[in-house]
């Protein structure tokens, strides 16, 4: 049970370190262009930009992106096999990614960052 928390841990600081220096360090300096993951949650929960600090946007972007990778390859390491780890890997990729940014979209929408829709 350690090896598994301090393995998620491990992968959760690689992974937002890599994200900080790739991702969010370019979309702080081009804001015309965002990541899609922000693209997302502007489209489907109609955020309004004017309202939304942009930077903290790209921080909680970063952050739960890297806990869903790491996550998913915490659960996925539990498994023996490789094929039940591919198979696992398929079926948990889209319902973590979007049950996670449902979380932030309504946490926006929450504090009244959202437009009137």
């Amino acid at each position: 049970m350690l090896e598994e928390f301090v393995l998620f841990l491990l992968c959760f600081f690689s992974v937002l370190l890599v994200y900080e220096i790739f991702i969010v360090r370019k979309a702080k300096k081009n804001k015309e262009k965002r990541p899609i993951e922000v693209k997302y949650l502007i489209t489907r929960y109609h955020l309004n930009m004017k309202k939304v600090d942009y930077v903290q946007l790209l921080q909680i972007v970063a952050l739960v992106s890297s806990f869903d990778i790491s996550f998913i390859v915490s659960v996925v390491l539990i498994l023996d096999s490789y094929l039940w780890q591919i198979l696992a890997v398929l079926i948990l990729v889209s319902p973590v990614i979007l049950v996670s940014y449902h979380f932030v979209g309504i946490g926006y929408r929450k504090k009244g960052m959202t437009k009137d829709v």
